[in-house]
């Protein structure tokens, strides 16, 4: 089950919204509902700790346009978009401008909530990453610069000797800075330092 982030509504017909509204409430998902999307671009405040519900027919600013000013605003919140049948064409172009799924109507409560309850868990765990991500961002910055190439050595995959002959020290040297990384680092073993490193961005590949 989710955390207590909050289901966005985005809707131009009442009724939907008071119908999302009372079938989110029952299962005790909190709710937030918008009559536009101008309505919530103008209330919003970022970050947005839950999930979007949003229908891709709507005056103003239409489900795509939507979503094309939450990314040029950086909201990583989860998009799904309602749709009519005949409108899946642009249901899937959504998908294209970041939306994570979109469902059909008239659709099936269940179905409905199954995919609000995995829109919330991707932000939930989107939030850990990030989280996660700084926290060893704060750690690399704590390395000296000798710890920094002798960390660089090791993700490339080279031997305490190669790195020793690189940076023009002896081996020996080379296993006093590495155990500091390793230390600084918070990692248990060098799989897990190659790990952080590809989610810090500071390697691509492996």
């Amino acid at each position: 089950m989710p955390s207590n982030g909050t289901v966005h509504v985005v809707d131009d017909d009442l009724a939907v919204r008071q119908s999302l509204s009372f079938l989110l409430a029952t299962v005790g998902l909190p709710v937030r509902l918008h009559e536009s999307a101008v309505a919530f671009l103008e209330s919003v405040q970022e970050p947005i700790a839950g999930c979007i519900v949003t229908d891709v027919r709507m005056p103003e600013i239409d489900g795509i346009e939507f979503l094309r000013r939450l990314k040029s605003r950086g909201v990583s919140a989860p998009v799904i978009v309602m749709t009519g049948h005949a409108d899946v064409p642009l249901a899937v172009e959504a998908m294209k401008q970041g939306a994570i799924d979109f469902i059909e109507k008239p659709f099936d409560d269940d179905l409905f909530l199954a995919a609000v309850r995995a829109a919330l868990d991707r932000q939930e765990q989107n939030a850990q990453q990030n989280s996660h991500a700084a926290e060893i961002q704060a750690r690399l910055e704590s390395l000296s610069e000798r710890e920094r190439q002798v960390l660089d050595g090791l993700v490339a995959g080279k031997a305490n000797k190669v790195i020793a002959y690189d940076l023009g020290i002896s081996p020996r040297t080379v296993e006093i800075y590495r155990a500091n990384v390793m230390g600084k680092m918070q990692a248990a073993s060098l799989s897990e330092l190659v790990r952080m490193a590809l989610l810090s961005g500071l390697v691509r590949d492996v």
